[in-house]
């Protein structure tokens, strides 16, 4: 499991730092690094309460307004108090690896989609596919906020979320 997550961290960073390095025109790739914050819904409302992270998320420019993604964060799912008093976790590790497509709309309005993999840091958490659309806004000054569905189907259930990014752009 370690050795698949640092395959893919390590690969994401060669394809990114890659994308900086050939990209010389006026609109320039851009990172950025955010805080998460999402509430379970679906199947994961039974057990989780609340869900916080961070991601760190790269977009190039591939055309006018559109942008290729890529991103990589941590998602910290937190246990219902119910489930801890009968011996659970008070709290649950994944990792999401995603690239996508990123449009910009108008005056800084945008809509996203991205799909890629989840890795539990559980042991024998194991992975399964992700998939998220949302939408949001880029401030002047760098500051960034969007609300995306998160979810993650695997073995007939999908753990979801609706999720709150705020980020800063550089």
């Amino acid at each position: 499991m370690r050795k698949i997550l640092l395959l893919a961290v390590l690969t994401v960073g060669a394809v990114t730092a890659s994308f900086a390095q050939a990209s010389k025109s006026k609109d320039e790739g851009k990172f950025s690094i955010g805080l998460e914050a999402g509430l379970p819904i679906g199947d994961a409302s039974d057990a989780y309460s609340f869900v916080i992270g961070a991601s760190v998320k790269y977009e190039y420019p591939v055309a006018q307004s559109l942008y290729v993604t890529g991103s990589v964060g941590y998602n910290a799912f937190l246990t219902k108090s119910a489930l801890k008093d009968l011996g659970a976790k008070s709290s649950y590790g994944f990792i999401p690896l995603k690239a996508g497509l990123k449009y910009y709309i108008q005056d800084g309005f945008f809509a996203e989609g991205q799909l890629g993999v989840v890795f539990s840091t559980e042991s024998g958490g194991g992975s399964a596919f992700a998939y998220s659309p949302g939408i949001g806004y880029s401030f002047d000054g760098g500051f960034e906020a969007g609300v995306r569905y998160e979810g993650w189907p695997k073995d007939g259930a999908t753990t979801s979320q609706i999720g709150l990014r705020l980020a800063y752009r550089f």
